[in-house]
């Protein structure tokens, strides 16, 4: 019985009945959901501003929520629709006009903060008003999107309580509203991950899949000894589901089971874990699963839902989607079926000398393209002073020598063993925890084949050490119930990188490039142009050409441009999709930690914006994060 989920009949509910859903201004002058549209490309039709005015953009606007009372939302995506920008800020979820950035509704949110990524929009049916929809914590909440006002016709007096909490943007495909799960990163038996479905208009709950299977349903088999029973992670804690409109079909994926770095205590590969599964939207019932990673140690989640692209093979339409996470592998894959476009090759894999651990014997590897990232690093890679500063490459060496030098042996390197009393000795993991691609994941260009997306070379080290009990992890004070937790010269603790800090920022420790922004030809699976992309301003003018690391991610416009903010040196930029040229920059006060979105006013201009509103710049104040607007003069 090849059932992953619950389906829960609601009386008024059945999903044949549901309306198309009708998004106003089809011609595509707004942003009416984070990814743009349900297939996730963050490709916008405007083309106002193109290649050979960008140069001439000026800032028209900003919203800076710490003025008007609320708390910034460093990752927030807005959303535009019917001529208004919706938002969360802190606290608050607001209406803004989007040709001025002034305030129209506030709605304060008790308790839980609002999804710090942003809202969904929902337009209506002849019973019920738009909706903008969003999560905090374990509630789902929808507002009249005309007044900012909780409808009561949603839930119980506007709200849902999801019994699980979810911190990322809800998807909405007809009337249906999709989530994932914020579960535990450590503590093996907690909440499920399940991603489930409720009704956009009474709030009712549909369906859920399971995303760690459970007896008789496809792969349970991949959890040995029952490690299945309570299992947590496993879950969708990023940015949406991406939807096949034709075909019905939603594309979900998931993070790795808990504990992130030791599996002993699940032995097997661990199904539905950094997978992509795609199901029925109508009723979440499975279709076809590719997993990307093989009983994951490494916390190589997939944090970002495929972009769907059709493409051209042998003069023959191929419906695709392009599946990129931490391992920075980029999986091409027929959206139909699941099956690899340019082939997938399982590559045998090192044991673990850890106890108790059985790591996979192979894992999967496209064939094309290849990595965006750097996935190795052998001991002549280290900083020269030739590459940064003689102060940067002596702390560098320092680190490595520390840590007992840095064994790696490619991608999926196991962590070491640092058995008592034995010399320390760490493993170095390249790309680290943070990816690779985090989050930001990828835009694409229906008309070119082109699917961009930003990396970032920034390693892991550390080794796997015996617990003692009581123990908490120093970062997200969740107990370690398990024997074994990374450590490295620094300290226990999940993130030690091999990064140091310097004037400005943290600097990893390997040469250059930090950060890259890659097209790839998704038609031949070859990779277009690769940029350096960041610079390092404290550097001497002919090494800052760095590359910097950041998150968020891309977009692109039929005028021919890719915006991203993303990397930590506070840019924010456009460049031709074609060639991977820059065209434009500006500097911000703060770094631009989120996805860009381009829409047109009512006024006939078209605008770009972006939340400039993570880690500051040097001497930036916190009041001033901001929402940043741009235009033509």
């Amino acid at each position: 019985m090849f059932f992953i989920l619950r389906i829960l009949l609601v009386s008024g509910t059945a999903l044949s009945l549901f309306p198309q859903a009708v998004l106003p201004r089809g011609d595509g002058a707004d942003w009416p959901m984070y990814n743009h549209d349900l297939a996730g490309t963050r490709f916008s039709p405007l083309s106002q501003i193109d290649t050979r005015n960008v140069g001439k953009l000026v800032q028209a606007w900003s919203y800076r929520p710490a003025d008007s009372g609320g708390r910034p939302s460093a990752q927030v995506t807005p959303l535009v629709v019917n001529d208004r920008m919706y938002l969360t800020a802190g606290n608050r979820v607001v209406a803004l006009e989007p040709e001025t950035g002034k305030e129209l509704w506030r709605h304060e949110v008790a308790g839980d903060l609002p999804s710090a990524r942003g809202v969904a929009f929902w337009p209506g049916d002849r019973q019920n008003p738009p909706r903008v929809i969003f999560t905090a914590g374990r509630r789902l909440i929808a507002l009249n999107a005309n007044t900012g006002n909780l409808d009561p016709g949603f839930g119980k007096e506007g709200e849902v309580d999801m019994v699980v909490g979810y911190r990322g943007v809800p998807t909405i495909y007809q009337n249906l509203v999709m989530v994932g799960a914020a579960t535990p990163e450590y503590t093996p038996v907690a909440a499920p991950g399940d991603s489930r479905a409720f009704d956009a208009r009474t709030g009712a709950k549909l369906w859920d899949f399971h995303s760690v299977p459970r007896p008789g349903e496809k792969g349970h088999e991949t959890w040995e000894d029952d490690s299945w029973k309570g299992r947590s992670g496993t879950n969708m804690w990023g940015f949406q589901m991406t939807v096949d409109e034709r075909r019905g079909i939603v594309y979900m994926i998931f993070g790795e089971p808990t504990s992130n770095y030791f599996g002993g205590d699940r032995k097997g590969d661990n199904l539905f874990g950094n997978a992509v599964v795609a199901v029925d939207a109508h009723n979440g019932q499975y279709k076809w699963h590719f997993q990307t990673v093989h009983h994951d140690i490494w916390d190589f989640d997939l944090p970002a839902a495929p972009g769907l692209i059709d493409i051209v093979r042998g003069g023959k339409r191929v419906p695709a989607l392009a599946l990129i996470g931490k391992t920075a592998l980029m999986y091409i894959l027929d959206r139909t079926t699941g099956e690899p476009v340019f082939g997938v090759e399982e590559r045998p894999m090192p044991a673990s000398e850890v106890p108790g651990e059985h790591l996979s014997r192979t894992q999967p590897f496209p064939v094309k393209p290849p990595p965006l990232a750097r996935i190795g690093f052998q001991p002549d890679d280290i900083v020269t002073e030739n590459d940064t500063t003689a102060e940067h490459a002596k702390a560098c060496r320092a680190l490595y020598d520390r840590s007992g030098g840095l064994y790696n042996a490619g991608l999926f390197t196991p962590w070491l063993y640092h058995a008592e009393g034995a010399p320390n000795r760490s493993a170095i993991v390249f790309p680290g925890a943070t990816g690779g691609t985090n989050w930001g994941g990828t835009a694409s260009d229906p008309r070119s084949g082109y699917v961009y997306a930003f990396t970032q070379n920034d390693g892991s080290i550390g080794w796997m050490q015996k617990m003692p009990e009581g123990y908490r992890d120093a970062l997200t004070r969740e107990a370690i119930v398990l024997p074994f937790d990374r450590g490295s010269e620094a300290g226990p603790g999940p993130y030690q990188r091999f990064d140091v800090g310097m004037k400005g920022g943290r600097w990893p420790c390997q040469k250059p490039p930090w950060g890259l922004l890659t097209a790839v030809n998704a038609n031949t699976g070859e990779i277009a142009w690769q940029v350096t992309l960041g610079v390092t301003d404290e550097l001497p003018e002919t090494k800052r050409n760095t590359g910097r690391l950041g998150l968020a991610g891309p977009i692109v416009t039929a005028g021919g441009l890719v915006f991203i903010g993303s990397t930590d040196d506070a840019r924010f930029r456009a460049l031709d999709a074609k060639t991977g040229r820059q065209l434009w920059e500006t500097r911000l006060e703060y770094v631009a930690h989120a996805v860009p979105i381009t829409y047109r006013g009512k006024n006939g201009k078209q605008y770009v914006a972006v939340m400039s509103g993570g880690a500051p710049a040097s001497g930036a104040s916190p009041n001033h994060q901001a929402l940043l607007v741009f235009a033509l003069p």
